[in-house]
């Protein structure tokens, strides 16, 4: 059953309660299977949110999520108000987690985000064009939900979870009400390192984004399998695998004192359209030594975006699947756009042609159907939901418009992507998982 409004807010309602009566432990809270967070989709920004809660006492908040985006930041300078929360002292354990060098003196202190002898790190937003600052490292009580696969069960805290302190002005860009970013990304502050190593499971994550508004939310699980949805059983048996890549340089064509990526990348060696090689030089998909190129998993990309090349000749082969079909005038940020009439809706959504990723072998593709290709634009207009990258340092994005209602399992023990295409397939959605609290 979905995850209808009305027992979104009594779950979290409950949980706060349960929060405002806790008090913070020197401990996690006894294991669990696995973790699980809610994230809905804000359709004004096509930005995923999640929601934890933070701080003692415990309060909810929204945050962007950011596959590959190494740390969780907050906002400081706004009203943080915490009786557990520790600035990390110069050269301590979390500065070293957070791969800090620097130290700070501050004046207006002390107070959460402002204390001397702190260390500090980047603060990114990926949304608005990599905007950065600098923020202090910091510890703060975490609450989670844990689930055994099929259902969720009781609140877990992590006591000295290490974030970094944002500033006002790093929220620009995203939604109303959101109060920072969390970073999924192969690094030791991110969240699924942090959370393995608190409670000891397995180095596994699974990310499924609903296509549905904020109603409907769908889930990140911090843990191995079962997944089980409603009807489907385990979806983990749909996965189909294909390693991951990492990228040399979190900075291409940069070596001087910096660190490999803590993006998400894999092989993509060529593109099909309806089971026809799209026509253009494969080398741009190929890594270079320098970092340059690949293929990446973006959740702060609404739409998969390509190098003006592929993308011209993605563009050109897609034409060619359906010439006999007028075009109607572009709707930005899309090039090309039809009458829906011609696209009516099948069990995976518009009748489209179908789009193959070719991964590291020829029999191992990740196919793209019409509810993950074509974007509704108004009431009679579907584009093709891609869009021209430039000269990007990446030769393809895989955005979270690509990603949603595909149940994706980043498996960082044997450094592989499991994938399962649509799960349209199979008569459920990522909304479908059982959210609702246990009594």
């Amino acid at each position: 059953m979905a995850y209808s409004p009305l027992s979104f807010n009594l779950l979290f309602t409950s949980l706060i309660l349960f929060i405002s009566t806790s008090t913070s432990q020197k401990t996690p809270s006894n294991k669990p299977h696995a973790l699980i967070l809610p994230v809905t989709k804000d359709i004004s920004t096509n930005q995923h949110i999640t929601r934890i809660y933070q701080r003692a006492p415990g309060i909810p908040i929204s945050l962007t999520v950011d596959l590959g985006k190494a740390n969780l930041w907050v906002d400081c300078e706004n009203n943080y108000i915490s009786k557990s929360y520790r600035n990390a002292k110069c050269n301590s354990p979390p500065c070293k987690l957070a791969g800090s060098g620097s130290c700070q003196s501050c004046y207006m202190g002390p107070s959460p985000g402002c204390n001397t002898n702190t260390c500090t790190t980047s603060v990114t937003n990926e949304v608005t064009d990599r905007l950065t600052d600098v923020g202090e490292v910091a510890l703060d009580v975490m609450y989670l939900q844990s689930t055994n696969g099929s259902k969720p069960g009781k609140l877990v805290s992590v006591p000295g979870y290490v974030f970094v302190c944002g500033n006002t002005k790093i929220l620009e860009g995203l939604p109303k009400g959101v109060s920072g970013m969390v970073g999924l990304g192969r690094a030791q502050i991110g969240l699924p390192y942090q959370i393995f190593k608190a409670f000891n499971l397995p180095k596994k994550f699974g990310i499924c984004l609903s296509s549905l508004p904020r109603s409907s939310p769908g889930a990140i699980f911090l843990g191995d399998k079962p997944y089980v949805f409603p009807s489907q059983g385990d979806v983990s048996v749909y996965l189909h695998y294909t390693p991951l890549i990492t990228r040399p340089f979190s900075i291409p064509g940069t070596n001087f004192r910096n660190d490999p990526s803590t993006e998400y990348f894999i092989q993509v060696s060529s593109i099909k359209i309806n089971g026809k090689n799209v026509n253009f030089n494969t080398s741009f998909l190929n890594m270079n030594k320098e970092g340059f190129g690949g293929t990446k998993i973006s959740t702060t990309k609404p739409y998969t975006t390509m190098v003006t090349p592929i993308y011209n000749a993605f563009v050109r082969a897609f034409m060619e699947q359906r010439k006999n079909i007028p075009r109607v005038k572009p709707v930005a940020p899309f090039s090309l756009c039809y009458n829906a009439k011609h696209f009516p809706n099948t069990q995976v959504g518009p009748n489209g042609p179908f789009i193959d990723l070719v991964l590291h072998q020829k029999d191992v593709f990740w196919r793209i159907y019409g509810a993950n290709s074509m974007v509704k634009v108004g009431r009679n207009v579907v584009c093709l939901g891609f869009v021209d990258g430039g000269n990007s340092d990446t030769a393809i994005d895989i955005g979270s418009y690509q990603i949603e209602d595909n149940f994706l399992q980043f498996d960082l023990e044997s450094s592989r992507l499991g994938f399962t295409s649509t799960l349209l397939l199979h008569q459920t959605r990522c909304s479908n998982f059982n959210k609702r609290t246990q009594a």
